[in-house]
């Protein structure tokens, strides 16, 4: 007796995957409320989901399925073809919606990164929809479309079961070979699987790293090396900084965790004298492009409009004067001033002579809100802590 063929490993394979995707990511959506983790795995997943649904796709289009049995009657047949279709453009959809429910956010703005890898691009071009209207018909559209595909799945669910009980030729075998009876191979020879999934991490790479490409840069190079000028000409540095075994280091906590980062590119013009500290002034420029985090997410928020900003606002600065001299070291006024935001806060630091240089060790606090930092998705400082920690250590030498 000859057997009806089964579909092919790697539809099979795309089936359960995409399926067991779509259910989950469904899951996460009604369980993320209030959990930055889950609506970051929620959009990794979806993406993921998209990008299987292209390989699926061409798939398909170069291995056709298996006909279907022989023993369907016209209706059952064209109910069965809705369905696929209707699974087919939910798979695109519903991914698509998100995408764009994220890229069009008005009240919040976290960047996506795929499972903390590779940051994802919003949706160009969509910014007339970034309206409290425009974004809850998008939303809503989004998750409405999980009861559409359980309403898909439960007819889809119950044909399958109507034609294994029934007296029909079985189905489930097709796509569950082995566990609910034995099939031929497919046919014809599956083929294609390299166009399939070339397709697939081409239209990926294309999204998430082409943009990248036309990109504005996050700025100038503050030191190594095109430099930029200070704003001040009257400053006269007499100090050579050595960058190598400089830092500024920031700490903040972000949902009861603590984390540190650093600016990886600076550049600070120092006039100090010791026995004449009224003149003394410091002027410091930081690429706040340069912000590095442990985790991508958050070098990806600190670009980002809300944050520093930076194709806007690419640098910050901070001026220290009004110096003196205290019981534990010194002290200054640090002027910060970040987009088009200033604060003045106090500076203590020490000196140190370190193998023939001086260290400068430092330390000020900086709160979020008067340098409006965060404040579109989290002004109340639910999430990362009002207070950001600065620790600044210099090694310089004087000049002469």
């Amino acid at each position: 007796m000859t057997r009806s063929p089964r579909y092919s490993a790697v539809a099979i394979a795309l089936h359960w995957a995409i399926a067991f995707g779509l259910l989950f990511m469904i899951w996460l959506g009604w369980n993320m409320d209030g959990k930055e983790s889950w609506f970051q795995f929620h959009k990794s997943v979806g993406i993921t989901i998209l990008i299987l649904t292209v390989a699926r796709i061409v798939w398909r289009l170069m291995n056709p399925p298996p006909t279907a049995p022989t023993d369907l009657k016209p209706w059952e047949n064209k109910a069965s073809h809705a369905v696929h279709i209707g699974f087919y453009a939910l798979m695109v959809i519903m991914p698509l919606t998100g995408w764009l429910t994220v890229s069009i956010s008005y009240d919040f703005d976290i960047p996506t990164v795929i499972f903390g890898l590779v940051s994802w691009p919003d949706i160009p071009g969509v910014g007339f929809l970034s309206n409290e209207i425009g974004y809850g018909i998008i939303s809503n559209i989004h998750s409405k479309l999980a009861y559409v595909l359980f309403a898909l799945l439960a007819l889809h669910v119950a044909g399958a079961l109507k034609h294994e009980f029934g007296p029909e030729e079985g189905v489930l075998k097709r796509m569950l070979p082995g566990l609910f009876g034995k099939t031929g191979k497919p046919a014809p020879p599956p083929h294609g699987f390299l166009v399939a999934f070339g397709a697939a991490i081409a239209v990926f790479a294309v999204i998430a790293f082409v943009p990248k490409l036309f990109s504005a840069p996050a700025g100038p190079q503050a030191n190594g090396g095109g430099a930029p000028e200070a704003s001040d000409t009257s400053l006269q540095p007499n100090w050579t900084v050595d960058y190598d075994q400089s830092s500024i280091v920031f700490t903040f906590t972000h949902d009861g965790q603590t984390y540190e980062g650093s600016f990886g590119d600076w550049n600070a013009d120092i006039e100090f004298y010791e026995d004449d500290l009224a003149t003394s002034e410091v002027l410091v420029t930081v690429n706040t492009g340069s912000a590095e985090t442990p985790k991508k997410l958050y070098n990806d928020s600190l670009k980002s409009a809300e944050w520093f900003g930076v194709s806007s606002f690419p640098e910050a600065t901070v001026h220290l004067s009004g110096f003196e001299k205290t019981a534990d070291g010194y002290t200054a006024e640090a002027t910060v001033a970040i987009k088009e935001n200033e604060v003045t806060v106090p500076f203590n630091f020490t000196l140190d002579e370190e193998g023939g240089a001086t260290v400068m060790t430092g330390n000020t606090s900086l709160e979020r809100k008067p340098l409006d930092l965060g404040q579109k998705s989290d002004a109340s400082a639910a999430y990362v802590s009002e207070a950001v920690n600065i620790d600044v250590r210099v090694t310089a030498s004087p000049d002469g």
